[in-house]
């Protein structure tokens, strides 16, 4: 059973969310989109602020696809070691820069990009988010997981694809590339697990959560 109604208009009742959001960066310290895509990689099942100590370091010996295509894994893993599960991401990433070679080949769309390893829809969302590229999906991570069904928008579950899914049903194709990272800020600055600033939420009047409480 959809814990929202289909017919309702919440692209309509998101949009003080999105006006709120609407083009800020992503938490990861990136510079461009190679050190994007390698960072999202990195920082699957850890955490951003992680990724962003270990990151200018590694740039520096690893400054472009290029230098990472000619390297190994043996050479990457003492600059991410500190991430968690590095020996899988090393592996994933030495392949990724072999197989695509320069910066200039970086894919942008869902297809190419969730053909490579280590990147799923949720990676591949952020990415074409963070490049201004045509949305094909909403990014789903752990703080959408968490929020999307305490608004009001899903039905709760830990799958992200599932989600998405059921996010992408429900609103306004225009809206995509956007939503999902306004979410994800609102669970990280003001949708807290515990003691949520329900007062300071711009779409509180629509929240599933505040009117039961």
């Amino acid at each position: 059973m959809n814990l929202f109604e289909p017919n309702d208009n919440w692209s309509e009742k998101l949009k003080p969310l999105i006006e709120k959001y609407k083009g800020k960066k992503h938490p990861l310290e990136y510079k461009n989109t190679y050190q994007l895509m390698m960072m999202v990689i990195l920082s699957a099942q850890d955490s951003d602020a992680n990724i962003n100590k270990i990151a200018p370091a590694l740039f520096e010996v690893y400054p472009y696809m290029e230098s990472l295509a000619v390297s190994n894994v043996e050479a990457l893993i003492p600059h991410i070691s500190k991430v968690r599960n590095f020996g899988t991401k090393a592996n994933w990433i030495i392949e990724i820069a072999q197989t695509i070679q320069s910066n200039e080949n970086i894919p942008l769309t869902m297809e190419k990009l969730t053909a490579l390893k280590g990147i799923g829809r949720k990676s591949a969302n952020v990415i074409i988010r963070e490049t201004n590229s045509p949305a094909e999906g909403i990014i789903a991570d752990l703080h959408v997981i968490r929020v999307a069904p305490r608004i009001g928008l899903c039905n709760e579950t830990k799958d992200g694809n599932k989600v998405e899914k059921q996010l992408m049903q429900i609103l306004q194709k225009n809206i995509w590339n956007e939503i999902g990272m306004a979410i994800s800020f609102l669970g990280r600055e003001i949708c807290r697990p515990t003691n949520p600033k329900c007062e300071s939420c711009p779409i509180n009047y629509h929240c599933k959560y505040n009117s039961s409480n």
